[in-house]
């Protein structure tokens, strides 16, 4: 089995993380949260002659979305995102798209999916955690055999999402967390949609948020 390499980069107005998860041996590549400046997100992918196969959102806040509709027209490839998600990725005042000036940001995942769905992507299989908190359908995508997990803005290294936006709730972040991350292995590497790579064993013992 091909090992999988992550990498990233920090885009648009609130330095957000956009990942490209891709196979060593044929560079098939799942991009996750398209952040913003497209062009960036394509001179990266040449760059590094990468192929996109697929785009994973975490959740539908305008810092996650912008690029998305640039990046799967350029590559003509599927997005995948939470069906509990839908009316956040797709309605301008709840994405924050308003606040920002941006009226008409709305997304249209090719594939809704539902909590627990497990999927495959770069040969491997991804199982796809509900974690609603930050945002009513913030999903959490989980690759096993790579001890991988990509964990938009539920959890981050030492700290959590923020629950002041539509629909969001700190009691059900932390139960998220507690019952849905935090019962992964704790070899687990977590990929945030902010800030520095963690873990889950880090979290577990240092996370001032989520630790009981």
């Amino acid at each position: 089995m091909s090992r999988l390499i992550c990498r990233f980069q920090v885009l648009g107005p609130v330095q957000t993380n956009c990942y490209y998860l891709y196979r060593e041996d044929t560079k098939e590549c799942v991009i996750v949260d398209p952040a913003a400046e497209a062009d960036r997100i394509r001179e990266y992918v040449d760059k590094q002659e990468l192929k996109p196969v697929a785009i994973l959102l975490t959740h539908g806040h305008f810092d996650h979305i912008m690029a998305v509709d640039a990046v799967r027209t350029e590559y003509q490839i599927p997005v995948y995102a939470a069906e509990a998600e839908r009316e956040t990725l797709t309605d301008p005042r709840i994405n924050l798209g308003t606040q920002m000036g941006s009226n008409q940001l709305s997304v249209e995942a090719d594939h809704w999916l539902a909590d627990g769905e497990e999927i495959e992507l770069l040969g491997q299989p991804v199982r796809c955690l509900l974690t609603p908190g930050h945002t009513v359908g913030g999903m959490c995508y989980y690759f096993p055999k790579a001890a991988m997990l990509f964990s938009g803005d539920t959890l981050f290294q030492e700290s959590v999402g923020r629950t002041d936006f539509p629909g969001g709730s700190m009691s059900e972040l932390i139960r998220s967390i507690r019952e849905k991350l935090f019962v992964l292995p704790e070899a687990v590497q977590v990929f945030p949609g902010h800030g520095l790579t963690t873990s889950i064993q880090n979290e577990k013992m240092f996370n001032p948020f989520a630790v009981e």
